[in-house]
């Protein structure tokens, strides 16, 4: 039996029945339990080798959108049928989801004009363009949001994309549409981490605070008018009254410099592209101490945490009336054993999270390659276990 397939039947129709009404309920807040959802992304595919049939690189899938193509829809289908969540299974009622043009956290830095590495076993990563020599900050402009450095291959693989879902269906259902990524950012200062290196950044702040403020400065006016121009292109409109953006690296900086150097760039964004919220952020690592201050500061109600951050403290510090979201370990997911994550999922739903009701639980953050289905679902069969509030679906 094969770890990466779930290789029994499911009634996906009864399913499908169950999860609207927990979605429903929990959407009108009287939630039946909580929900239960995964995010992964098709890394799952390219870095498992019985995936990977056909041994597809990192690079072949950003430069071929016929790989994209391929490699997108084979991990809709996988996930449809294999991960059991709180998320329509089986063959799509209507369409399969359009095949996405992200470069695994790599695309919102190539725009500012960093070249992607392409490590033979391992993930993409970017090459700082700034970590030699800052001072080429000075003669940096803002790229063109639909043509500059790698949005020219994106906006390339745009056009052949949706013109290729026109005349091919997979496996009978059409594909949805293609949207333009980088709508939305990771972050100024995860960003500056990007173009200048992490190291070099945590020494700015104490060495070159001036650089440092500069360096934000640049990244947050030019993603204003790259979001603009992306969300202006993809017929979306903004602002909106809940926003949401990421900005993993604060964890590297206490509450007191992120209020200092950080928090004026947050609000500059938020002030663009939202009506005041409530906002939701995503902060992947060690942020227990910034959370009270962002929701205060910035009308955040939505955290999406990772396994760092303990859930039951930060529903005792946020109050009932925030969402949040997590945060099981991927470690534990992929290496297991099945008990230990059933017993995690318990000691986190009796932490004291559901409080409220709002709560989903969730990995913490993105789940590992190579992760067991069987641990997906023993996940799921626990949260459906220890995540009620009401005895019967």
């Amino acid at each position: 039996m094969s770890e990466f397939y779930l290789e029994e039947q499911i009634d996906f129709k009864k399913h499908n029945e169950e999860i609207a009404k927990v979605l429903d309920a929990y959407n009108k807040g009287k939630p039946i339990r909580a929900p239960i959802q995964f995010s992964m992304n098709p890394r799952m595919i390219l870095m498992n080798p019985e995936l990977n049939k056909c041994g597809y690189t990192w690079e072949q899938y950003f430069k071929d959108p016929d790989i994209r193509w391929e490699v997108e829809l084979e991990f809709q289908k996988w996930v449809r049928f294999n991960v059991l969540q709180d998320m329509e299974m089986g063959p799509p009622a209507k369409e399969w989801g359009g095949v996405g043009l992200g470069l695994q956290n790599c695309e919102e830095a190539a725009w500012f004009g960093c070249k992607i590495e392409y490590p033979k076993d391992d993930m993409p990563f970017m090459k700082p363009i700034l970590k030699e020599d800052k001072k080429k900050l000075y003669d940096m402009t803002i790229p063109d949001p639909l043509s500059g450095n790698i949005m020219k291959m994106i906006m390339e693989q745009y056009e052949y994309l949706n013109e290729k879902r026109k005349k091919t269906d997979f496996e009978g259902n059409p594909v949805g549409a293609t949207a333009l990524p980088l709508g939305g950012t990771d972050g100024p200062l995860t960003v500056a981490c990007d173009l200048r290196g992490v190291s070099e950044v945590a020494m700015d702040f104490y060495e070159d605070p001036e650089f440092l403020r500069d360096l934000l400065s640049f990244i947050t006016d030019a993603e204003i008018v790259r979001i603009k121009k992306i969300m202006e292109f993809n017929k979306a409109e903004y602002p909106v009254q809940c926003w949401g953006f990421a900005d993993d690296s604060i964890e590297l900086i206490s509450t007191e410099m992120y209020k200092d150097f950080i928090l004026p760039y947050h609000k500059k964004l938020l002030a663009e592209f939202s009506k005041g919220g409530p906002n939701s952020i995503h902060l992947c690592g060690k942020v227990q101490r910034h959370l009270k201050f962002l929701k205060d500061e910035l009308n955040i109600k939505t955290f999406d945490l990772g396994f760092p951050t303990d859930l039951g403290k930060a529903r005792q510090d946020l109050g009932e009336d925030v969402t949040l979201i997590g945060n099981i370990p991927p470690h534990l997911l992929k290496m297991g054993p099945v008990q230990k994550i059933k017993d995690e999922v318990k000691n986190l739903c009796q932490s004291g999270v559901m409080k409220g009701g709002k709560f989903i639980l969730h990995d913490g953050n993105n789940c590992a390659p190579e992760t067991s289905v069987l641990h997906f679902k023993a996940m799921y069969e626990a949260g459906r276990e220890y995540g009620r509030y009401l005895e019967e679906i």
